[in-house]
């Protein structure tokens, strides 16, 4: 009888203990600028997508969208991939590592599960191992001990001496003030802990799964359970009811575990780096490896020089129906045109996130491709700013000075839509023309705009393709769009005849004004 009920309560435990690590870790939320921390410690600005880039590109959904079900320490990692890429030889290993991610569905899935301790991990840790020195206790931090003393000894004063009770209030006092002034800072710290604590929990189940892959954590498993065990709780106290808090409150336990832990940890601080960074990137490669298995339209790019793009069959991974769309420049950008809504936009970010992507973990969104790993910089949401001060115009011109300071540092890719709509027509189409022309000299540009006078003037350094839909699906050709619709549209939306047809005689008579032949072109910008 009490063997079988023994043997029952073994089978709950087993089960309990099962449910519990099958149970989905909880999501926690963190800032961009703390899932950028590691990146911002480690990154070369030159190099990195600079932020308006990185919001014209819609970077941030494409992020989250790779970092499903990823602990705050695989997303700081795909995060400075995504921001300031791979080398040749860092991509090349990448690529490999997937490939063999691939090829292995149920060693993917048991790393996966392996890693789930990480994500219980609510406050990053990359700022704390990476950058700044331990701080200082203070000379009186050596001397806690005393005050629980005297409190012990002020108990006797208060049981035989009528006035005890001052002694009691005076070693009371100090103690209440400690846990007072130091409320905010045990509160963080102790956060910090926990995150540091699950990231050693999760090199613990990562030996345990052993592997080639994992040799490291096998051979770092006593170090780390030992670090564990220094860091963490006290189990006498956390198995006694409230016996942590009457320790801190009467002994100030949690102030002197404070100054014990930070000197632990930072005495310990290459080792927790070494494990911080080869989780988070087993992770981030796991996460990549879960992504492509979800997507049915990819490919891994070649790697080519740094004016030759060839991206066939591209498609937007954010899109859910999206089209493929195929281009390819050797040395010099593109013009592109199109009808309005026929996707130019749309153009310039599927292909920015292709590079980005390419440039970042050696895959792209496409049947096949050959992609430069060159800096990508984008100007496509320069908006006015109330608060700013700023109208659209200024802020166009800022964007420019910041593309053209950047170009050429090293050179690298120019996304620019709809460039300089914040003034009239002709001083728009005057600015523009000697921005892109400047650009062209170190970039490969790719830009699209209404002003198609621009392609006539920018021939010989942007080649002109235009957006056509009459099929009803968008497919870039070679040339400029001849029909613009701007005018068409004003008669689906309503306005009448007698305004539609206004609007055309006014562009009639602006065509006739405006459009120039080719010898009367502009001349070329003088590079002195």
């Amino acid at each position: 009888m009490i063997r079988s009920e023994l043997a029952r309560l073994l089978r709950l435990f087993r089960h309990v203990v099962k449910r519990d690590a099958e149970r989905e870790p909880p999501s926690h939320f963190f800032t961009p600028e703390e899932t950028g921390r590691l990146h911002r410690i480690t990154g070369d600005a030159r190099t990195a997508l600079d932020e308006q880039t990185w919001h014209d590109l819609l970077l941030p959904a494409y992020e989250e969208q790779l970092a499903q079900g990823t602990s705050i320490f695989g997303r700081q990692v795909l995060h400075r991939h995504l921001r300031a890429g791979l080398d040749d030889a860092g991509c090349a290993a990448l690529g490999e590592r997937l490939r063999g991610l691939l090829a292995d569905p149920a060693r993917l899935d048991a790393l996966n599960l392996a890693l789930r301790p990480l994500r219980y991990a609510e406050t990053e840790v990359a700022g704390l191992l990476f950058e700044g020195e331990a701080p200082q206790a203070p000379a009186w931090a050596g001397f806690i001990w005393v005050l629980p003393l005297l409190l012990v000894m002020s108990l006797g004063l208060l049981v035989t001496q009528p006035l005890g009770w001052i002694a009691t209030l005076a070693a009371v006092a100090p103690l209440m003030a400690l846990q007072i002034s130091y409320h905010r800072r045990l509160e963080l710290w102790k956060n910090t802990l926990d995150s540091l604590n699950a990231l050693l929990a999760g090199s613990h189940t990562l030996a345990q799964l052993g592997g080639p892959l994992l040799e490291p954590f096998v051979e770092e498993r006593a170090a780390a359970a030992r670090l564990h065990k220094r860091i963490g709780r006290s189990l006498l106290l956390r198995m006694i009811p409230a016996g942590e808090a009457y320790m801190n409150w009467f002994a100030a336990y949690n102030i002197r575990r404070y100054w014990k832990t930070i000197r632990t940890v930072y005495g310990a601080r290459d080792f927790l780096r070494a494990c911080y960074l080869r989780s988070a990137e087993l992770e981030a490669d796991v996460a990549l490896a879960r992504h492509l298995r979800r997507q049915q339209h990819w490919c891994w790019a070649e790697r080519s020089a740094a004016r030759m793009l060839d991206l066939q069959g591209g498609v937007h991974p954010l899109m859910e129906m999206p089209v493929p769309l195929s281009v390819s420049l050797d040395g010099q950008g593109a013009f592109i045109s199109g009808q309005n809504a026929s996707g130019k936009s749309t153009f310039l970010r599927m292909v920015g996130l292709n590079l980005v992507a390419a440039r970042a973990f050696g895959f792209c969104y496409a049947r096949q491709a050959r992609l430069p790993a060159v800096p990508v910089r984008a100007s496509m949401q320069n908006e006015d700013s109330l608060l700013g001060g700023e109208s659209l115009y200024m802020s166009e011109l800022r964007r420019a000075r910041e593309l053209l300071d950047a170009s050429g540092e090293p050179a690298g890719i120019c996304l620019v839509d709809e460039v300089f709509r914040g003034t009239n027509h002709l001083e728009s189409v005057s600015a523009a023309a000697a921005v892109l022309e400047s650009l062209c000299e170190r970039d490969l540009v790719l830009v699209s705009s209404h002003n198609l006078v621009l392609a006539r003037i920018l021939a010989g350094k942007l080649e002109p393709y235009r957006i056509d839909t009459a099929s009803g699906q968008p497919v870039l050709l070679p040339g400029v769009l001849r029909n613009p619709n701007g005018i068409a549209l004003l008669a689906t939306q309503g306005f009448g005849e007698r305004i539609e047809g206004r609007a055309a005689e006014v562009a009639r008579w602006l065509s006739a004004h405006l459009t120039e032949s080719e010898d009367k072109r502009p001349p070329a910008l003088s590079c002195a």
